[in-house]
């Protein structure tokens, strides 16, 4: 008897000090999840768990639910199933507890008992528009899955590890750069996040080579990472600035998530600074996006004043500073989370909701402006949608296709990369603004207008290029200028098709200071008689006349040195004058034109293009007889052929502009008119 009395006491102390040490479990994890460190939390709610008798029922339902939440939040949602299923078996279950199951089991792709689980979460909570929407989910995800869509997803192995890898972002004219955030055992510092289990995310890049490779991706090596959580990144319209999300630490407080912005300095970004949007120091601000005209920050918080979780908020973006943060509102937001919004060039909206009916987790959905001026939501379906979470939707230009990311089929609940594309019909034009003569005109703009009341501005990249959609069935005029030059013009027809187009203008812009060469202008040998292959090239020259209507040119021609002097002035003088009566003949005013022979007074100076055609000549060379004869045979052969040339300069810009009196025949505006016409950009192209 007393063996058994002593057993039973060893029993009931092991069990008294296996619930002390539960407790111990408990109050730690308590702590760590006012502290939002909710990995560290469920790990201890785990051990407090295990070491609570199973005749204890109650308080096992009760730690189930806490360490169900928390896995919850850090998206192992294998296991958050299996803590809810201990909340029902331990029977601590309530509506909320049905519907949060619920949902994790879309997550995992249980639609069939999501439908049982939403329609109880219902029975208690019959107004919740969440059991409802995702009722709805659970009833539609199958088919949705079935019917598919035009998409095609690819999961990037080169940008992934065997961490968490999300919100890239094309960066580069050429979208040759890839930015994103991981978790990777590169990122900084040695520590461990509590919220995730995993090391702090950094911002790490990929660059594409000439040949379309990317490189193996690397952290930031600047002042931008640091030892605290960075990431979902974006860039202002031109590209100097990076908005990120900065999660710093502390042991006593919560964290709360910010946004910062770093500047772009000679190819480095630099270390961020504090981005304040509000007074309010208790609410996150996180996952920032630039719209395309760059007026807008659009950001997400948990502030109050939104319409349930994490909605969608922005703010617009001043010379001053910033403006008001004001909620974008429904139909966007909802009572779940709205997360990650970002824009496609032509001004489409895309974010990722768990509020809205979808096929489970965070799905993406594209918002479009409609006639009534309200957002109009669009879910793009299977398989960009997938059970799991999808978001961070970054695009290549204006063509439906970049990359974005989604957990889906990760049991660790980590994201990677994913690349997609929607084989959409899309045309567009690609243009490049440079000098005549010289390279490209960097503080050149375009102006864009169509027979659709399209009317827009547009500025050339680096490259003096440009690109833009088109409408199919619009007749379009560009219009290039720039300070310092003529400018010109081309025209545009877009035809339907059945296949994406991309159109490819030029606009060489004649510079008003300088000579500017006339290319492909041929003459019968030793006489002034035009070939007819330089028609091409006179008809270029009487348009640019005709853009250019109140500009009068001297048109010049060009000898090599060989010969007399008497001889190559009288041969030049009659070349030239056979151009001007091209240009008259095909209705120049004469009094706009005239013709000059050099000869070889006038010897070719070398400019930038040139140079970099031929190495062994340099910017400012000058093709003289002394300098000629200092060449190789090969070489002065080039030379001569350079110094053979048919050139214009122009002379005047304001033919036309002044009456006989010399007053300006148009009045002009008063100051106040030209400035609001400035701001709402009243440039006109008459059809």
């Amino acid at each position: 008897m007393s063996y058994r009395y002593s057993f039973i006491t060893i029993i009931l102390t092991a069990l008294i000090l296996a619930s002390c040490g539960a407790d111990k479990n408990l109050k730690r994890g308590e702590k760590h999840l006012a502290l939002g460190e909710y990995f560290d939390a469920a790990s201890e709610y785990k051990t407090a768990y295990s070491k609570t008798p199973s005749k204890e029922r109650a308080k096992r339902g009760q730690i189930a639910k806490k360490m169900a939440y928390c896995y919850e939040r850090i998206n192992s949602t294998q296991k958050a199933i299996a803590a809810y299923r201990n909340v029902i078996r331990y029977k601590q279950d309530d509506g909320q507890t049905h519907l949060s199951f619920a949902r994790q089991l879309m997550k995992n792709g249980n639609y069939k008992e999501a439908v049982a689980e939403f329609q109880q979460a219902l029975d208690s909570l019959p107004d919740n528009i969440l059991a409802k929407n995702g009722l709805e989910s659970a009833q539609s995800a199958p088919s949705i899955k079935e019917q598919g869509s035009r998409y095609t997803v690819k999961r990037m192995e080169m940008f992934n590890s065997r961490r968490a890898d999300y919100s890239p972002m094309l960066f580069g004219e050429d979208h040759d750069q890839l930015y994103f955030t991981s978790t990777r055992n590169e990122a900084e510092g040695n520590e461990l996040n509590g919220i995730t289990g995993t090391k702090n995310g950094d911002i790490f890049f990929s660059q594409k080579d000439d040949k379309g490779k990317w490189s193996k991706p690397q952290r930031v090596e600047s002042g931008l990472n640091s030892e605290y959580d960075e990431g979902a990144c974006c860039f202002s319209s031109d590209e100097r600035e990076m908005y990120l999300t900065l999660c710093s630490s502390d042991p006593s407080y919560p964290r709360y998530a910010k946004i910062v912005k770093a500047s772009r300095s000679d190819a480095s970004w630099g270390k961020p600074s504090d981005v304040q949007l509000t007074r309010d120091t208790l609410s996150s601000y996180a996952h920032p996006a630039i719209s395309p005209d760059g007026e807008w920050l659009y950001f997400c918080s948990d502030m109050p004043g939104g319409e349930g979780g994490l909605d969608i908020w922005r703010v617009r973006l001043t010379s001053s500073g910033l403006g008001g943060v004001e909620n974008i509102g429904r139909p966007v937001n909802t009572a779940g989370d709205e997360m990650f919004p970002t824009f496609r060039p032509n001004g489409d909206f895309y974010f990722s909701s768990n509020g809205h009916p979808g096929m489970g987790g965070l799905d993406i959905f594209i918002a479009t402006i409609g006639d009534d001026g309200r957002y109009h939501l669009e879910h793009p379906g299977y398989p960009l949608n997938s059970q799991g979470d999808d978001f961070g939707m970054t695009f290549e230009g204006p063509h439906n296709r970049g990359y974005f990311c989604s957990n889906r089929g990760d049991g660790r609940g980590w994201d990677h990369i994913f690349s997609f594309e929607n084989p959409e019909i899309i045309q567009t034009v690609k243009g490049w603004v440079y000098e005549m003569d010289g390279l490209e005109l960097t503080a050149a703009q375009v102006y864009m207008v169509g027979n659709d009341g399209t009317n827009e501005k547009l500025s050339v990249r680096s490259d003096g290029s440009f690109e833009q959609v088109l409408t199919p069935g619009v007749d379009y005029v560009f219009l290039a200028t720039c300070k310092g030059f003529l400018n010109h013009k081309e025209e545009l027809h877009v035809v339907p098709t059945q296949d994406s187009e991309e159109h490819v203008l030029q606009f060489p812009l004649a510079s008003i200071t300088a000579p500017v060469m006339i290319d492909n202008i041929f003459y019968d040998y030793d006489k002034a008689t035009l070939r007819p292959e330089s028609k091409e090239a006179l008809d270029e020259l009487v348009n640019l006349l005709n853009e250019n209507p109140n500009v009068t040119i001297e048109l010049s021609a060009h000898c090599d040195y060989h010969g007399s002097q008497a001889y190559n002035i009288g041969l030049a003088q009659r070349r030239a004058e056979s151009v001007v009566e091209y240009l008259i003949a095909h209705g120049i005013a004469n009094d706009r034109l005239t013709p000059k022979g050099y000869g070889k007074e006038k010897p070719k100076v070398v400019r930038k293009k040139l140079a970099a055609q031929y190495d062994w000549l340099k910017e400012g060379d000058t093709l003289t007889e002394e300098f000629i004869k200092q060449l190789d045979q090969e070489k002065q052969a080039i030379c001569d052929q350079l110094n053979r040339r048919t050139e214009f300069i122009v002379l005047r810009t304001t033919y036309g502009m002044f009456d006989k009196d010399g007053n300006l025949k148009s009045t002009p505006q008063p100051k106040k008119q030209l400035e609001e016409e400035e701001a709402n950009d009243g440039f006109f192209i008459d059809f």
